[in-house]
C-alpha cells in the first residue's frame, strides 16, 4: 500500500502533436526515477503506459495514462494524454486535472495544428505552460529555429532554461541555464560539468533573456534589474516559481527522450519551481462561488476527469481532489445524480498497474473502481458542490452504425451506451426519422476503435454506414381529388367515399378540417379519414419521406348504411390524399444546416470556396473575430446532405486547425435532378416490394 500522506504532489500533463515522443518522455521519467528498470517502449522493451492492444496496433496513444514519478521527495503525477486528432478530447480532460501543461514538440519539424489547439485550450484553463523540445539528437534538429517558431506563434515570453550542447550526432547533453552547468549522461549516470568555452556566450545570452522575463513578476526586482544591478542566483531561483505560476514566462527545455538527455534537468525544475494546485488560489464552482484548496477540509470535494472501462480492472473513475482528503470507505454524493457513491478503494495507477492508497489529499489524483459516475461529475459530502465544467471539443463526426448480424442490435446499443457514458466526446442517439443508430464522435478513427472494441469485448461485428438524410415532402398548390374504396366479397362489403382538398400550409405543420355538411359522411367516420391522411403523410407520396406543412379538408363524400366502416373510410382517405397530392405539385425538401466555422485567416478563402461548391451560401465572414488572434469566423447555410462528413472535410481544408458548430435550421426545396433521382429510387423499391 502506498503511503502518500506527507508526499508533496504536482500534476503535469504531456500534450502536443501526435508522434513527437510524449509517451517516451513519460517512460524516460519513470526509468530515470527508478520506477522501471529499462526505458519502456524502446529496443523491444514493453511499454508501461501504452499498454492497450489498440494503441500497439495503431502506433499512438488512445487514452490518458498516469505515470507517478517520485523525484527528490516529490511525486509528479505525469498524465500522458493522447493527442491524435480523434482522441484529443482526453487531452482536454487531462489538462483540467493538472496545474501545468508540458508541450512536447519535435526539434526537427513543425509542431502542427494540434499543438496550437491545445495551447489555446491550456490558456483558457489558465494553466502554466512549458515546452520540451525533443529529438535534438536527429541530424535535422534545430533548437533555435523551433524556439523562434514558438515565439512567432504564441508570443515573446518563451525563455530557454536548458540549451542543447550540440545537435544531431554531436548532441551530448544539455546546458542548465539556471545553474550554468552542463548535465549529461555517462554510462547511464548523470554527470555535472562546467560549460565549455564554445557554448559559454550562448548560455550567458540565454540566462540574460530568462532574467529579463522573470523579473517582471516583482516590481522591486524589476527596478533593480533596470538600474543595471545584477540579479543573484538566489534571487533568480526565488522568482522562477511565481513568474511561472503567473504565466509571465514559458520555460523551454531541450533534450532527447530516446537518449534520456535533458530529462533529469526537466524533473529537477518540475520539483523545484513548477506549481502545485495551492499556487492557483481557489477553485471556481458552477454557481459562481469558490472553494479553498486545503487537505484539512472535513468536507472533501473531488471531480471526475476521466472514466474508463478496462478489461482487467473494470469501470475506473479518475478523480482530482479539490478539497479535503479522501479515504477508502468514504461515502460522497454526486452533484448530477444526487446519489451516494462509496469509495471502496483508492488506487495510485502507473499505466495499468494499481497500488492501494491510504488517502488522497487535495491537489492529488487517484483512481476509484466501480463508481456509477460520469466524466465531469463532482463528488462531495453534501452533493451540492459542482465544479465548473471544462470544455470538450465538438463531436461533429456523425456515423450510422449497423450490426453485421440481425438480432445483435440490442447488445450493440448497450455497449455503445456504456462507451458514451465513459467518454463525453462520444454521443449516441437513435434517429427517429431515419431509424438509424447514430454515433457522434470527434473523428473517424475514434469510431473505428469503438467498433474494434465492440468485436473484442462483446463478440459483435458492426460497420459504419452512410447517414440517411431526413428529407421531407410537401406541396406547392391547391388540389382536390376523390378517394373511393368499394369492395364486395360475398358477405358484408366495404365502402368509403370522400372528397379531399389539399393546400400548402407553410410553417404551420399539418392541419385537418371537416367541411362536410348535410350528413354526406357520418361524423363518426371523420376521425378515420384524418387518421388515414396522417398515416399516408408519414409514409410520403413522392419519394417515401414524411410530408409536412399540408392543410387537408374533407368537404364531401358518401357512405353505405351497411358496408361503410372506419377501415373503409381510412382506406378511401389514403387513396384520395395520394391522388390530390399528385395534382398539387409535390416537392421534396432537404434539411439545411447552419455552420459557424472558425479557422485561421489563411484558410478562410478555401473554406468559403468549399461552401459554395457544396450548394451552400456564405452569409458572413468576420476576419479576426475568433477567440484567438488571426482567426476568421464564417457563417454559412449548406444543405445537410452536403456536410454529413464536414468534420473530415474541414480537417483537410484547414490542416486540422478549424472548428465548427452546426444546427439544422429548416428545410428548402431540393434541386430538380435530386428530386427526380430520389423519386425514381422510391418507385424502384416499391416495384420490388421493399
Amino acid at each position: 500500500m502506498a503511503d502518500v500522506a506527507n508526499e508533496k504532489v504536482k500534476n503535469v500533463v504531456l500534450v502536443g502533436q501526435g508522434g513527437v515522443g510524449k509517451t517516451m518522455l513519460a517512460e524516460a521519467m519513470l526509468h530515470l526515477s527508478g520506477k522501471t528498470t529499462r526505458l519502456g517502449g524502446h529496443a523491444g522493451t514493453k511499454p508501461t503506459l501504452d499498454y492497450d492492444a489498440e494503441e500497439g496496433a495503431r502506433g499512438f496513444s488512445i487514452s490518458t495514462t498516469v505515470a507517478p514519478v517520485r523525484w527528490q521527495g516529490t511525486r509528479v503525477n505525469v498524465l500522458d494524454a493522447p493527442c491524435y486528432p480523434d482522441f484529443v478530447g482526453d487531452a482536454y480532460a487531462a489538462m483540467s486535472a493538472c496545474e501545468t501543461a508540458l508541450f512536447v514538440v519535435d526539434g526537427s519539424g513543425p509542431f502542427g495544428a494540434i499543438t496550437t489547439r491545445l495551447w489555446f485550450a491550456a490558456e483558457e484553463l489558465s494553466l502554466a505552460r512549458a515546452v520540451f523540445i525533443n529529438r535534438l539528437d536527429r541530424p535535422d534538429a534545430d533548437f533555435d529555429a523551433t524556439l523562434k517558431e514558438l515565439r512567432e506563434h504564441f508570443g515573446n515570453n518563451f525563455a530557454a532554461v536548458t540549451l542543447p550542447m550540440g545537435v544531431g550526432d554531436a548532441f551530448e547533453g544539455v546546458i542548465d541555464i539556471i545553474h550554468m552547468k552542463v548535465r549529461h549522461l555517462k554510462d547511464g549516470k548523470l554527470s555535472v560539468e562546467e560549460i565549455p568555452a564554445v557554448y559559454l556566450d550562448a548560455a550567458k545570452a540565454a540566462r540574460e533573456a530568462l532574467v529579463e522575463l522573470v523579473v517582471e513578476v516583482d516590481d522591486e526586482m524589476m527596478m533593480k534589474y533596470l538600474n543595471g544591478e545584477e540579479v543573484s542566483q538566489q534571487e533568480l531561483e526565488g522568482l522562477l516559481s511565481s513568474a511561472f505560476a503567473k504565466r509571465i514566462f514559458v520555460p523551454v527545455f531541450a533534450g532527447s527522450c530516446l537518449e534520456e538527455e535533458g530529462v533529469t534537468s526537466l524533473l529537477n525544475d518540475i520539483v523545484a519551481w513548477f506549481p502545485t494546485m495551492e499556487d492557483f488560489g481557489r477553485i471556481p464552482l458552477v454557481n459562481g462561488e469558490e472553494i479553498d484548496i486545503s487537505p484539512d477540509d472535513d468536507r472533501p470535494v473531488a471531480f471526475v476527469f476521466k472514466s474508463l472501462d478496462d478489461r482487467q480492472n473494470g469501470r475506473l473513475s479518475f478523480l482530482k481532489v479539490l478539497a479535503g482528503t479522501l479515504t477508502p470507505g468514504m461515502e460522497l454524493n454526486d452533484a448530477r445524480t444526487r446519489k451516494a457513491e462509496r469509495l471502496g478503494h483508492l488506487y495510485l495507477m502507473c499505466g495499468r498497474e494499481t497500488t492501494d492508497m491510504k488517502q488522497c489529499a487535495a491537489g492529488d489524483v487517484c483512481v476509484v473502481p466501480k463508481l456509477d459516475v460520469m466524466t465531469g461529475d463532482t463528488l462531495s459530502t453534501t452533493g451540492k458542490v459542482e465544479a465548473a465544467a471544462f470544455r470538450f471539443p465538438n463531436s461533429l463526426y456523425r456515423s450510422a452504425i449497423e450490426p453485421d448480424k440481425r438480432g445483435d442490435e440490442g447488445k450493440m446499443f448497450a455497449f455503445l451506451e456504456k462507451a458514451a457514458a465513459a467518454d463525453p466526446t462520444i454521443k449516441l442517439e437513435r434517429d427517429e426519422d431515419t431509424g438509424q443508430t447514430v454515433i457522434s464522435a470527434i473523428g473517424e478513427a475514434q469510431v473505428s476503435v469503438l467498433l474494434d472494441r465492440l468485436e473484442e469485448r462483446v463478440g459483435i461485428t458492426a460497420h459504419a454506414v452512410k447517414l440517411k438524410i431526413p428529407y421531407r415532402e410537401t406541396i406547392r398548390r391547391v388540389a382536390s381529388a376523390e378517394g373511393r374504396h368499394k369492395k364486395q366479397t360475398g358477405g358484408a362489403g366495404q365502402y368509403g367515399d370522400c372528397w379531399l382538398r389539399v393546400e400548402p400550409n407553410p410553417g404551420a405543420g399539418y392541419e385537418f378540417v371537416d367541411e362536410v355538411v348535410g350528413g354526406h359522411i357520418p361524423r363518426n367516420f371523420i376521425p378515420a379519414i384524418d387518421k388515414g391522411v396522417q398515416e399516408t403523410m408519414r409514409e410520403g407520396v413522392l419519394a417515401g419521406y414524411p410530408m409536412i406543412d399540408v392543410k387537408v379538408a374533407v368537404y364531401d363524400g358518401s357512405y353505405h348504411p351497411v358496408d361503410s366502416n372506419e377501415m373503409a373510410f381510412k382506406t378511401a382517405a389514403r387513396i384520395g390524399f395520394q391522388k390530390a397530392v399528385a395534382q398539387a405539385e409535390p416537392v421534396l425538401l432537404e434539411p439545411m444546416a447552419h455552420l459557424t466555422i472558425t479557422v485561421p485567416d489563411s484558410y478562410a478563402g478555401s473554406v468559403m470556396g468549399d461552401v459554395s461548391a457544396s450548394r451552400g451560401r456564405v452569409e458572413g465572414m468576420n476576419a479576426g473575430a475568433g477567440m484567438h488572434a488571426g482567426q476568421a469566423v464564417i457563417e454559412a447555410t449548406v444543405p445537410y446532405a452536403e456536410v454529413t462528413d464536414y468534420a473530415t472535410r474541414l480537417r483537410s481544408l484547414s490542416r486540422g486547425t478549424g472548428e465548427f458548430e452546426m444546427k439544422i435550421v429548416g428545410y428548402e426545396q431540393v434541386p430538380h435532378e435530386v428530386q427526380d433521382r430520389l423519386a425514381q429510387q422510391y418507385a424502384e423499391r416499391r416495384a420490388e416490394g421493399r
